[in-house]
């Protein structure tokens, strides 16, 4: 038992400053006495139980109470000095893994929190900085160093884009300011992000998993339509935004667009796009708008947003990871972005625009493997954590609206207008669109067509039911 140890438990037994500091004048002589005995025991709990129970008994004779008068006036007021001077120089101590722990994270938060030349207050809480372009992470990649952002590729064919619209769908955006041009609006990452995380290693990373629909045991769950058996060069899809409930932090619900290539083992590459509820990654509810890149199959490479050098920003208006607004209701109105990922075929990277010709940025090609060529499948849909709370029972975390394909517009969530970029660097619908829910009597999915939305799907659900115990 230190001295702070020690202050902290005669304050929370209420002892008088007087009474404390005998206390600790006799705890020291009795640790003295022990230490000298064997130097490697330390105090049990019983020991201390005895000692205060022996500090908070008063002697009814008279010549003790002396006694302990003439102890308090000489003795203590030095003892009660070196006690207030150590809590003074010990008011932020922490052991020595913390501090190296807390050292780390401060390192880290310098690393991708950079220098910016306007700051916005969200009103969710974030902060937004509005960073030099060349600045961002991305530039940390030995490959991009001194570079800056590359011009605006060719758009794919049969693809109706308007440069002038643009949609403000971001809480942040609400103040009406923006960042100046030449910059790029960054979310500020705090300290508590990364405390959140399972280490700082892994933080803003998924959790390394397969994309195999065949997998049931990883936690991780799935309504998804899916095409392959071709090569792709890009998808568009246009993406319902709901604010499902989250059980707990260690759970998310996302809806997004898979770009995939590889084997499905430890080369996997992704590129992935659309919007999440993560209380782990963000510390609240609000659905986001995110992107992720993989090149080993989670393991290694890749990261959330701008959290890595990876993605490259080039737009001014949009922030990664920033919380999205208005979200669709239940029988209310209902709200969706459009998302585009596609290959710029004079370069090789892969570019990601919102909306009706937003573009945000891009993947550049360095990133990958088997994407430096073309995807073997795009995916839409959406996945939930299931964490079962320890308690065996299936997570409430909702998919989407929380409500079933079934119940249908207004009630369930849906992806729509689905299309793929071939190899001509043209928009097409999808042929041959398959769907597939993992566990369906939590979150399913049903599929269709028509003149208006193309390609279609409805999915999701409320997770634990009396069908999903």
């Amino acid at each position: 038992m230190d001295l702070l140890e020690l202050n902290n438990w005669c304050f929370l037994h209420h002892y008088t400053r007087r009474q404390c500091q005998y206390c600790t004048q006799q705890i020291q002589t009795d640790l003295k006495e022990e230490l000298q005995e064997e130097e490697t025991r330390n105090c049990s709990n019983s020991t201390r139980v005895a000692m205060a129970s022996s500090c908070s008994k008063i002697s009814p004779i008279i010549s003790i109470f002396v006694f302990f008068l003439f102890f308090i006036f000489s003795v203590c007021p030095v003892l009660s000095l070196e006690i207030e001077n150590f809590n003074l120089a010990n008011q932020t101590f922490k052991p020595g893994d913390e501090l190296q722990k807390m050292k780390m994270i401060k390192s880290h938060l310098m690393k991708i929190n950079k220098p910016s030349l306007k700051t916005i207050q969200s009103p969710d809480g974030d902060i937004i900085d509005c960073v030099l372009s060349h600045q961002q992470p991305a530039f940390d990649h030995p490959h991009l160093k001194g570079q800056k952002p590359l011009e605006p590729p060719e758009r794919p064919k049969g693809h109706n884009s308007n440069s002038m619209e643009f949609e403000n769908f971001q809480l942040w955006r609400l103040s009406g300011e923006t960042c100046p041009e030449g910059t790029i609006p960054v979310r500020r990452t705090k300290e508590q992000d990364i405390l959140r995380a399972s280490s700082i290693r892994r933080f803003g990373r998924k959790i390394r998993r397969p994309i195999r629909r065949d997998t049931t045991n990883n936690g991780h769950e799935h309504a998804v339509g899916y095409v392959t058996g071709e090569q792709y060069y890009g998808a568009k899809a246009s993406i319902n935004v709901w604010a499902p409930k989250v059980t707990n932090q260690y759970e998310f619900s996302l809806s997004q667009m898979w770009v995939i290539s590889g084997s499905f083992g430890d080369d996997l590459n992704t590129i992935e796009a659309g919007w999440q509820v993560s209380p782990e990654l963000y510390g609240d509810n609000y659905p986001r708008f995110f992107t992720y890149w993989t090149s080993d199959a989670y393991q290694a490479t890749g990261c959330y947003n701008l959290l890595c050098s990876g993605f490259v920003q080039t737009n001014n208006k949009i922030a990664i990871g920033a919380a999205i607004s208005p979200t669709s209701s239940y029988n209310g109105g209902q709200y969706d972005i459009s998302i585009l990922i596609w290959k710029d075929p004079k370069h090789g990277h892969w570019w990601l625009e919102f909306g009706s010709g937003v573009l945000v940025g891009y993947w550049p090609s360095y990133l990958f493997t088997h994407l430096r060529g073309s995807a073997s499948m795009i995916q839409f849909g959406g996945e939930i954590v299931n964490s079962k709370g320890g308690n065996g029972f299936h997570t409430s975390t909702q998919m989407g609206s929380g409500h079933f394909a079934g119940e249908g517009f207004g009630k369930a969530s849906y992806f729509r207008n689905l299309q793929v970029v071939d190899w001509d660097n043209s928009l097409i619908p999808l042929s041959n669109l398959k769907v597939l829910a993992d566990h369906p009597n939590c979150y399913d999915i049903q599929g269709g067509i028509n003149r208006v939305w193309g390609n279609y799907f409805y999915y999701g659900g409320p997770g634990r039911n009396q069908r999903c115990p």
